[in-house]
Parts: C-alpha cells; structure tokens; sequence
C-alpha cells in the first residue's frame, strides 16, 4: 500500500495525544499554526491540557533525534513526522488568513502540492473544516482512532433477552442454581431477560456471572426502596443491584435526562454510607460519600473563577445539592453537618484527580464530558474498599474535543465489560414529569 502523508489538525492532538502512533508507517505533518494553538492550551487543568503538554514533550524528544523540518522517525515501523512552516498562499481570496484553521488548511494544500502524487490527507474533527477541504479539493477524513464504539447505539447496554426452555425459568423461580452456556455472548455482571420459548409472557430477570457460576437474582429492596427510593423499571433494578453490591468497584450508568442514574447512585451511596433509614440493621459499607463533576464545559480550571471554592463550585454542584436535598428530606442542617463532617463530599473534579480515596463511595456525575484520560486518572486513583459510579448521558456532550463515541464514559462502559469487578447499565426510560421525558426525548 502506497504511503501517505497525513496532517493533523489541531483538534487532533488536543484529542488523543497517542495519534501520532496511530498511523503505521505514513508520515505525520503538523503545521506550525498547530503549535501555536496547542501552546493556549497547555495550561488547563483538564484532559485537553494534558494532551497538549503530552503532545510537545513528544516533540521536544523528538527534536531531540533529528531536525523536525527534515522529518524524525516516529518510532521503528513508523512514519516521519515533520512540522511545516505556515503557508497562506494557496487560500482563496475569499478566505481570511486570519483564521487558524484557514491557515491550516493552506499549509496542508501547500504539502499536498510538493507531495505530488503521494496523497495528502487533513485530519480533523472539526466537521466544517473537512467540508471546506472538499470545496477546495483537499481529501480529509474525521479522526475516529480513539472511538470506543461505532455510535451511542451501538454501546455495550448491560442487558439482553434470551430464550430458554420453560424448565429453565421454573428452576431458576424455585431457587435451584441455573447455569447458561456458551451459546450466547454474555459478559461478566449482565444482566438477563429469561423468555420462555414457549410463552413469552413467563420471564425472569437474573444477573450472569460467569459460565462456572449459577444465576444470581435481582435484589429485592421492598416497598420502602434504598433511602426512599425504588426502581421504577427494570434497567432502574439492575442498576441498583450494582450499587448495592459491595464486590463491584466500579459502575458506569448511561440514560437521558430524568432516566434516574445521578439521584439511584447517590441514594445508594448515602443509605452504605450512613445508616438507612429504611433497611433493618445495615451497617453502613463505606466511610464516605464523594459527589463530584466536571468544572467545565469552560474547560478551564476552577482557579480561574474569581470567589471562594464554595462559590466557585456552586454553578456545577447545584443539580448534586438538588439531589442530596431531596433525599435528605428538608433536614438542611443534617445535610451540612455531615458535610461539615467530611462525611459527605461535594468535590471538584480537578481536587479529586489529585487525591487517593480509600473506603469511598464516590460518584462522578456528567462523566460523559470526561476524556479517556480523565477517568483513567480517577480510577486509578481509588483507593482500597472504594466503589466508583460514572453517570452521563453520552448524548449531551459539552467537551469539543470529545463526542458520543470517544468519551471516557463509553470507554468506561466498553472496556470494563468482561471484568468481574465491573457493571454496566444504560437506563433507557425516563421517570421525570411527562413534559420533561417527552423534551428529552423530541427536543
């Protein structure tokens, strides 16, 4: 296969700092306008200034080997990688030079011009920089290198329906062990319709270990819930069976708004980690419950804000609070007493990076907004006797640098999926007002 030559975008680097490797053995080129708009960015305190300060240490070490203008070699069996000096000469008069991306777009032709007939390839994520390409008749392709699925639709669910003989579900309704086989693709903590293949309206719902293990049912909560709270549908159920379940470290909770996830996980974390109320004699499983979210779509540092911490958070905590209320009842003073007592925690993402957890309960809401990066630092932050929860909605993305299916979230959902440490449930109904689920789902 003839090699190629690819320039990337600023989009690109700020995404997926390994892109670079990711292109065999074709050559990289990156203008210099792509430098100049990493550099903004290195300083923020987020996935997107990690790439970027990840990006130029890469090439400070790979000035390092050779001259950049000539081209270094990447790595053995990978390309050269090149920086090119800016080039506005090849735009059309009725495009402003002005413009970063038009003078990417420019520097990219002019390479594509001395290239001759090696094809020159932009690379960006930015839709309508690759539309103008076109336009001016300069191939350019989307980076998807770093998608955990092909689309939303396509994410790991933690759910599915299978057909079983009758016998089976009998078996399973009178406490005898039923084990599945091979037949079908199940995964560690999945979470199983049984349908009787001769009368679909006799079902059972169970969760899948593994083939050497038997199905486990569904926790029964009763009439009074967890702190209140009941499942009001079956993905509601299964979700809070892996709340509840201290031998899961970390679960990941995918649905719209008004699906439920935030306000489950943090009645399951409240009732483990101070006394329900409602359940007979639980001791509570953690020493504390951890609530946190990202501090932007700003994409800046929580520093930046001008006021005290408590001030500077309160825009992004204030639909935690809601939920910490509500559950709470109107006892404002037990809330902030336990608060004032470290054993509740409304954190900003950025503090939470930083630190080691042990024996928390913790609770990364709008992880949907979290690059790859991101969650991989939370999670290996967590500490012993810590439970991890990830809760979004992949379909309300605020992070340009990152879309439905390169998420840290949907990685999270994707990778973990056959660890037995791990559970998955996307929350498919909304249980809010009727306005508001039909907004969800319309609008």
């Amino acid at each position: 296969m003839a090699k190629k030559t690819y320039v990337f975008d600023t989009s690109v680097c700020l995404t997926d700092a390994n892109c670079i490797y990711q292109y065999q053995n074709n050559d990289i080129v990156i203008p210099l306008k792509v430098l100049e708009e990493i550099d903004k960015h290195k300083k923020r305190q987020d996935g997107v200034g990690s790439n970027a300060r990840r990006i130029i240490r890469f090439l400070d070490s790979l000035r390092a080997k050779g001259n950049l203008e000539k081209g270094v070699r990447i790595a053995r069996g990978k390309g050269l990688l090149k920086v090119i000096a800016n080039d506005a000469s090849m735009l059309p008069e009725d495009l402003d030079s002005g413009i970063p991306d038009h003078i990417i777009i420019s520097s990219a032709m002019g390479e594509d011009r001395r290239n001759g007939r090696r094809k020159t390839i932009l690379v960006s994520r930015d839709i309508n920089m690759r539309v103008i390409c076109d336009s001016l008749g300069l191939a350019a392709e989307g980076y998807t290198l770093n998608q955990a699925v092909v689309n939303h639709e396509s994410l790991y669910t933690g759910f599915q329906k299978i057909l079983v003989d009758e016998q089976l579900i009998d078996q399973f309704y009178a406490e005898k062990d039923v084990f599945m086989d091979s037949t079908h693709r199940m995964f560690n903590n999945q979470f199983l319709m049984l349908v009787s293949s001769s009368n679909e309206k006799k079902t059972a719902l169970a969760r899948f270990y593994s083939l050497d293990k038997p199905l486990k049912k569904i926790q029964e909560l009763g009439s009074k819930g967890i702190w209140g709270v009941k499942a009001r549908n079956k993905e509601q159920a299964f979700a809070l069976d892996l709340l509840l379940d201290p031998d899961i470290s970390l679960v990941s909770l995918v649905g719209k708004a008004g699906s439920g996830k935030t306000l489950l996980a943090i009645a399951a974390g409240i009732a483990q980690v101070l006394k329900d109320p409602f359940a007979k004699g639980s001791p509570p499983v953690y020493k504390k419950l951890v609530v946190s979210r990202p501090v932007q779509p700003m994409g800046k540092d929580i520093g930046f804000l001008p006021g005290s911490m408590e001030e500077k958070m309160r825009p992004w905590l204030m639909p935690i609070q809601d939920n910490l209320q509500y559950l709470m009842g109107n006892d404002r003073v037990t809330l902030e007493d336990y608060m004032e007592q470290g054993i509740i925690e409304l954190e900003a993402l950025t503090y939470i990076r930083g630190r080691s957890i042990s024996n928390a309960f913790i609770i990364i809401d709008e992880a949907q907004n979290l690059t790859l990066h991101e969650i991989k630092t939370i999670i290996t932050r967590a500490g012993e006797g810590t439970k991890i929860v990830l809760t979004g909605d992949v379909e309300q993305i605020d992070n340009v640098y990152i879309d439905e299916t390169s998420n840290g979230l949907v990685h999270a959902a994707e990778r973990f999926k056959k660890s037995i440490l791990t559970g998955h449930v996307t929350l498919r109904k909304g249980e809010r007002s009727k306005i508001a689920t039909l907004a969800a789902k319309i609008l």
